[in-house]
C-alpha cells in the first residue's frame, strides 16, 4: 500500500501530464494507447468494444494492428533488430477479472507476440516464457515460424553496422494499450521489438507485469513506453494504478509515478497512459520528447500530445 504521505508527495506533479476535457471523461467502453500509431490500433480495438466484446479481445486485436504493420519499426514484424540483425519481441497482457497475466520475452520468428502472451495466460499456470522455448510453445498452438526482419529494417541495420561511430542502441517506441469494456472489465497490454541494436538476449520492461503494463479490475489500468531498462526498476504502471486506488486522477497518477523516476536523478524518456474504472483517461511524460497518445470512446477518437 502507498501511504498518504507518499501519495501527496507523488502527486505534486512535476512531470508533464495531460487530462482530457470534462465532457470526454467517464465513458465506457474506452481504450487508450501510446503514440500516434495507437489511433489505428484503437480503431481495431474499438471494433471489438463497440460491438459489446471483451476488453481482452480488444487489446489483443488492437495491439496486433501495430505488430503486423511492416512500416512500424518499433513493434513486431518490421521492428529493428538486435546488434546481430535478429528481431526479437517482448509482450504481455493482463486480464483484470482474473488478475492474471501472460508474457513472452525475446520471442523469435513469431508474429503477433501479444497473442502468444495470451496463450501463456490462458493455457498455462505460468506467467512468462522466453526465447526459443517461447517460440516452441507458440508453434504448439499453431503460430507459424517466419522471418521478421523486413527489407526496410535490414537496410537500416546494415547502414548502422557500416558506421564506425555507431551508437550501441537508442530509445525505442512501444505499443501500450488499456481498455475497459461495457461490463467494466479492464485489460492492459504491451508489445515491442525493444531497443534497436540491443545486446542479444536483452528484455526490457514491456513484458514485465507492473512495468510495461498493469491493471486491477477494481481500479483501472496503465501502460508504459520509454527507456525500459530504467523504467522496469520502478514498476511505474503498478505505481500508477495504486495511486489511482488512493484517489488520484489518471493524469496525476501517471505524473506521480514518473516523478519517482525523476526524483532519483534519472533523465530519461518515460511515458505513461492510464484509465480508471469510470473511463477517465490521463497521461504523463518525463524527458525532452513530445508524447502523443491516442484515445477513443463513444464520444471521440483522437490523438493528443504532451509537450
Amino acid at each position: 500500500m502507498i501511504t498518504r504521505r507518499e501519495f501527496l508527495a507523488a502527486t505534486a506533479a512535476v512531470p508533464a501530464a495531460a487530462r482530457l476535457p470534462i465532457s470526454f471523461l467517464s465513458s465506457i467502453p474506452c481504450v487508450i494507447s501510446t503514440w500516434e500509431f495507437g489511433k489505428k490500433a484503437n480503431a481495431d480495438a474499438w471494433g471489438v468494444l463497440g460491438a459489446g466484446g471483451s476488453a481482452i479481445d480488444a487489446v489483443e486485436k488492437g495491439i496486433n494492428n501495430a505488430e503486423l504493420d511492416p512500416e512500424n519499426t518499433s513493434v513486431g514484424f518490421g521492428g529493428l533488430p538486435d546488434e546481430d540483425g535478429e528481431v526479437t519481441n517482448d509482450a504481455m497482457i493482463m486480464w483484470g477479472p482474473k488478475h492474471a497475466a501472460g508474457a513472452v520475452g525475446c520471442l523469435k520468428r513469431i508474429k503477433r507476440p501479444i497473442s502468444v502472451a495470451r496463450k501463456v495466460l490462458e493455457k498455462t499456470k505460468h506467467t512468462m516464457l522466453v526465447g526459443d522455448d517461447a517460440t516452441r510453445f507458440a508453434t504448439k498452438f499453431g503460430f507459424k515460424e517466419e522471418p521478421l526482419l523486413t527489407e526496410k529494417a535490414r537496410r537500416i541495420w546494415e547502414e548502422w553496422k557500416k558506421d564506425p561511430k555507431r551508437r550501441d542502441f537508442w530509445n525505442h517506441d512501444t505499443i501500450g494499450m488499456v481498455a475497459i469494456d461495457r461490463n467494466g472489465d479492464v485489460c492492459a497490454g504491451c508489445s515491442t521489438s525493444g531497443l534497436a541494436w540491443k545486446i542479444r538476449g536483452r528484455v526490457g520492461d514491456s513484458p514485465i507485469v507492473g512495468s510495461g503494463a498493469y491493471c486491477d479490475n477494481d481500479v483501472g489500468g496503465a501502460a508504459a513506453t520509454g527507456n525500459g531498462d530504467v523504467m522496469m526498476r520502478f514498476c511505474p504502471t503498478l505505481v500508477a494504478v495504486e495511486l489511482m486506488r488512493e484517489g488520484a486522477s489518471p493524469a496525476d497518477a501517471c505524473a506521480g509515478s514518473l516523478k519517482r523516476i525523476s526524483d532519483k536523478g534519472y533523465r530519461v524518456s518515460a511515458c505513461l497512459v492510464a484509465v480508471d474504472k469510470k473511463g477517465e483517461f490521463g497521461a504523463a511524460k518525463i524527458g525532452e520528447r513530445e508524447f502523443p497518445f491516442a484515445v477513443r470512446n463513444a464520444e471521440a477518437d483522437e490523438v493528443r500530445r504532451i509537450r
